[in-house]
């Protein structure tokens, strides 16, 4: 409950100051792989996928809560806890994995900065390093504070994505019957995009982040409905502009017959069919969810290793108070630029190689946040009730199958 007994303004104020990992978290979802995703989705599949945003909004609502609330109850991240309860061997696989991931997907947020740039005339010999440049200042030298209202301003120009759907002109009345009429496809390129949809909403290094981030944030267990509240949002509002990137393509791109394989072709073909806005607003989506991106993911990765290591972690720590926590960062993102810049690297292939990572590692993750969520010791009476569990099994399965046909896809 939300302090019932409190004025309202006061209980406004109590999320604002609550607001902010569970939003950015679910956000920093839609970043360069997303948006292609969706994109690719729509303007392949019109809006027979629609539906899709239904139940994953829902799994991903189950899967980030029980984040949440182990780290408000705990006050620890989740590669602490894994530490402390499987073992460090246990950990250590389970960090080189997703390092692994994250330098890919690190890769394809520069990827994202590139290729946006380039549609407003810039080379991504000079989008790149300057990127590269302002995510490593934003974060090495601010504070928690100071970098999270930052996020959270990012999270507000998603809006791009929603006028680029007014902007569209589609039948609204079509998209809304959409996705709530489930339709089914038995063709493996169907069947390849329907788990590329559940693959790029829900990725292992949400929970690690958005844990890390209320940890340190240290959100007292009195706050939890309003952390709780935060998380329900962000995964809410993810799945909207996911909704408005897959109408604006269907109706302009499927509906001319317009084939895309990224999301940067996706606002190229956009000019001639909705307009020169509607493609500069998508562009623009595209380069602020790469940023955004550029910036959450290696920290997201510096936060998991260094808590898994027991190494000192945190943005309010300077950098020599905790040099292996800005080592990793900083490593990441030089990776993540340089690979960009050489001439002939296979991108596709290591996204999609990122993309195998993410969907092998993810069901050792929820599996073990099960098992943690329902550890009466650790969690007192927090753990997942039993309506709760069912939910969270239930989305478990059905992750650890889509993910599997994810990487039987990857192999054929």
């Amino acid at each position: 409950m939300l302090s019932k007994g409190l004025p309202l303004r006061q209980r406004l104020w109590l999320f604002l100051a609550v607001m902010g990992p569970g939003i950015i978290t679910a956000n920093v979802d839609n970043d360069a792989g997303g948006i292609t995703t969706y994109s690719v989705a729509g303007a392949h599949y019109g809006l027979s996928l629609l539906w899709t945003l239904v139940p994953i909004t829902l799994a991903l609502i189950v899967v980030q809560e029980m984040s949440a609330r182990m780290g408000v109850v705990t006050g620890k991240g989740l590669s602490d806890l894994i530490r402390e309860q499987f073992g460090v061997k246990v950990t250590f696989y389970v960090m080189i994995a997703l390092v692994l991931t994250n330098i890919g997907n690190a890769i394809a947020e520069f990827a994202g900065v590139a290729a946006s740039m380039e549609l407003f005339g810039v080379s991504r010999y000079i989008s790149v390093p300057v990127a590269g440049a302002l995510v490593w200042r934003l974060v090495v030298k601010g504070t928690y504070a100071s970098v999270e209202k930052i996020f959270l301003w990012a999270c507000l120009f998603y809006i791009s994505y929603i006028l680029s759907g007014f902007l569209a002109h589609p039948d609204w009345a079509v998209p809304l019957r959409q996705l709530v009429t489930p339709t089914f496809q038995f063709d493996r390129n169907y069947l390849f995009m329907l788990v590329g949809l559940v693959g790029t909403t829900i990725a292992p290094w949400m929970q690690f982040y958005q844990q890390a981030a209320i940890a340190e944030k240290g959100i007292s267990i009195e706050r939890y409905p309003y952390s709780r509240l935060d998380v329900i949002i962000g995964c809410v509002v993810v799945d909207v502009v996911a909704f408005f990137i897959i109408v604006t393509c269907a109706a302009t791109l499927f509906a001319n017959g317009v084939h895309i394989e990224t999301a940067s072709q996706a606002a190229q073909a956009l000019s001639p069919l909705a307009g020169q806005y509607c493609a500069y607003l998508f562009a623009f989506g595209l380069l602020n969810a790469s940023l955004f991106a550029a910036s959450i993911l290696p920290l997201s990765t510096a936060y998991a290793v260094c808590e898994g290591m027991g190494w000192e972690t945190g943005v309010n720590k300077k950098f020599f108070d905790a040099p292996q926590f800005y080592g990793l960062y900083t490593a990441i993102i030089l990776i993540g630029m340089g690979v960009i810049l050489l001439p002939d690297i296979p991108l596709i292939r290591i996204m999609l190689f990122s993309q195998v990572l993410n969907g092998m590692l993810l069901p050792f993750v929820l599996v073990a946040m099960l098992r943690l969520t329902n550890n009466r010791k650790l969690m007192g009476t927090y753990v997942n009730g039993p309506l709760f569990n069912i939910a969270a099994w239930l989305t478990v399965f059905i992750m650890i199958a889509l993910s599997t046909l994810l990487v039987v896809f990857e192999f054929l």
